[in-house]
């Protein structure tokens, strides 16, 4: 039984003198944060990456580091500046699956990182990377040169840029040979937006590649803004969300560091996304589907998939009026129009006008490994070559290339009558579409997986099948050379490189390993170091 006078005071907010020889309960100690480690081992991937950048990066040419005393080291040695950067690569890919394990078996293991300390997390990694020179791609080369052909008044859809600005131009002399003479094939959006960092930076490529890595890093803010909140329309953690998408390795390598538009055209299509659907107890109302069309339209502008977005808020809009045939030509009506405008404007208005449409298979020109398309085209090619037929690999490839075409088309319009009967939702059905789009197409790159990757992280489908959706991107991250295009190797560079690097993950994960069980012998639960 209680004594009274402390019963009341209890109540009553009181202190009470606890007698003298009462010892006092012993204070927990705070927790310990369960991502402690791998953040830890992620940044030092991170900085690894940011110093073998220096020498193993998609550097201009000439190398403006040559001649400096610190800077300039690792250009000196590239096969270590390459092996540190598989190191680090290794490093920040074992350490995102390390916390993706936490956040997938959450109460079951340890306490996972909550949502600002992922936010957190992905910052810490993504800053060596967003200053260090660009890795994996020489991408923003052409970007830079397709923007300085138009701000000199010339066409960018008809030119390249070695025809328009010369071979020995310092914005032309970087840039992969097979890229130099083939016109832009990127919307007007994002060539007007370069045509604004080419006034900025002139020929100074220093400086017109951290530009674009600004505007990069303004589309995968946008993909951070909203990608939770379309997590939480899907019925999906937000926090989990925005692991598997914007903190994957692939968005950290391929559109922080790499600089690739495909930032600004996710950032703007999925913005839209969340503005056109509205909630989802509710229709959108006019300005919500409007605002949403055109930001998603911008995205088209940047690069032309972004559209297939459209069709799927138009049948969701449709859906939720009745889903009948005129309520989905009044929500096709609708949104083309708004796409129409949106598109006249910026043709009319940019001075650009239209020829991005006839530029939109430059990229055919490679033969993509990854394309399964692509390879079935040249192993019918190849089966004829063997057989005796002669060598009719072209026309394989455009047979195989038109199949794969056609498959995806159908694909997507069963993913649309299937937002339009309720059976699988908007954002999953844009996903999907998109990894059709990409899966069955003509070229693929690791890049372009983020098309379909980012928009189904937010929504039930990607966690059902987390642990292949983690490897998969986990073993994209690591296939492409972080030197780009045209660097010249000799015979024992390369293999040196990747065996040094693999022994240097090594022993960073042993020492990992080895404080993770010291701290779990002290009481700490950090979730099991299984990387």
């Amino acid at each position: 039984m209680a004594v009274p006078e402390v019963e009341a005071a209890r109540r009553g907010g009181a202190h009470v003198d606890r007698p003298r020889d009462a010892v006092a309960p012993p204070v927990a100690p705070p927790p310990r944060d369960p991502a402690r480690l791998a953040r830890r081992l992620g940044l030092t991937g991170a900085l690894l990456m940011a110093i073998g950048a220096l020498g193993a990066g998609a550097l201009p040419v000439p190398n403006p580091l040559n001649g400096l005393r610190v800077l300039g080291l690792p250009a000196r040695n590239a096969t270590l500046a390459i092996a540190l950067t598989y190191a680090g690569m290794g490093m920040l890919v074992l350490a995102w699956l390390w916390i993706g394990r936490m956040l997938s078996a959450r109460g079951a293991v340890a306490p996972a990182p909550e949502r600002p300390a992922l936010a957190r997390t992905a910052l810490l990694w993504a800053l060596p990377l967003a200053i260090a020179p660009p890795l994996f791609s020489k991408d923003v080369y052409s970007y830079l040169a397709q923007s300085a052909i138009g701000a000199r008044g010339l066409d960018p859809y008809v030119l390249g840029p070695a025809q328009a600005l010369g071979v020995d131009d310092p914005l032309t002399r970087t840039i992969p040979t097979i890229w130099r003479d083939t016109p832009a094939p990127y919307g007007p959006l994002f060539l007007a937006l370069g045509r604004g960092i080419t006034a900025i930076s002139g020929n100074d490529v220093v400086l017109g590649v951290l530009l674009h890595r600004v505007l990069a890093l303004c589309g995968v803010a946008l993909i951070i803004w909203a990608l939770p909140k379309l997590a939480r329309r899907c019925g999906v953690e937000p926090g989990l969300a925005l692991w598997l998408g914007a903190a994957n390795p692939l968005v950290l390598f391929h559109l922080v560091s790499g600089i690739h538009n495909e930032a600004l055209m996710l950032g703007l299509m999925l913005a839209g996304l969340h503005v056109a659907l509205g909630s989802v107890d509710a229709p959108p109302r006019t300005w919500q589907w409007v605002v949403g069309a055109a930001l998603i339209t911008g995205g088209a502008a940047v690069k032309l998939p972004a559209a297939l977005a459209l069709g799927f808020v138009g049948v969701d809009l449709a859906r939720r009026r009745g889903g009948r045939v005129r309520d989905v030509a009044a929500a096709a009506a609708g949104l083309g129009a708004v796409a129409v405008v949106v598109l006249l404007a910026l043709g009319f208005g940019t001075g650009l006008g239209f020829g991005w449409v006839s530029t939109l298979g430059t990229a055919n020109a490679i033969r993509s490994w990854m394309s399964v398309a692509t390879d079935l085209g040249q192993l019918s090619g190849q089966i004829g070559i063997l057989a005796g037929l002669g060598d009719h690999t072209d026309t394989t490839l455009m047979l195989t290339r038109g199949v794969g075409g056609i498959a995806s088309a159908l694909l997507c319009v069963w993913l649309l009558l299937a937002v339009l009967r309720g059976r699988v939702d908007a954002v999953t059905g844009v996903g999907a579409g998109l990894g059709a789009v990409v899966l069955l197409g003509p070229v693929v790159h690791p890049w372009y997986l983020l098309w379909a990757a980012v928009p189904l992280a937010a929504t039930r489908g990607l966690p059902r099948y987390r642990r292949a959706a983690l490897a998969a991107s986990a073993v994209l991250a690591v296939m492409v050379p972080p030197t780009g295009a045209d660097f010249n190797f000799r015979a024992y560079q390369l293999p040196m490189a990747i065996v040094a690097g693999i022994v240097l993950l090594g022993v960073a994960v042993l020492l990992v390993r080895r404080t993770a069980l010291r701290d779990s012998g002290s009481g700490a639960d950090l979730g099991g170091p299984t990387l």
